[in-house]
């Protein structure tokens, strides 16, 4: 009876700990997209002013399909959530926000 008690208590704490973890999907662009490759993801990196405003990961250098949602960053450390065209090699921000404290540079190359 006790070892039942005992299995259940540790398949709850299982349970909790792999909701509660956070989706680490947030540092890097995810690799799972939908089929037509536009998903949806958050990503950081800095705004690169030029003839034309580039989006700088560490793993690559994305054009910008919309610069006006980046005007005002242009130098600076952002998070962005965009629609990726990896054939393409843009994106479409539909937001832009400072990154939070945790959120480091040393954070984006894992």
């Amino acid at each position: 009876m006790k070892s039942l008690l005992l299995a259940t208590l540790s398949l709850c704490f299982v349970v909790n700990v792999v909701a509660l973890t956070p989706h680490v999907c947030h540092l890097v662009p995810c690799k799972i997209q939908p089929a037509g490759g536009a998903g949806l993801t958050t990503m950081l990196g800095t705004v690169q002013d030029g003839d034309n405003l580039r989006f700088i990961t560490d793993q690559r250098a994305w054009n910008v399909d919309n610069p006006k949602t980046l005007e005002d960053h242009e130098g600076h450390y952002v998070r962005v959530r965009a629609h990726v065209y990896p054939n393409k090699d843009s994106i479409h921000i539909t937001e832009v926000n400072l990154p939070t404290a945790a959120e480091t540079r040393k954070d984006d190359i894992k």
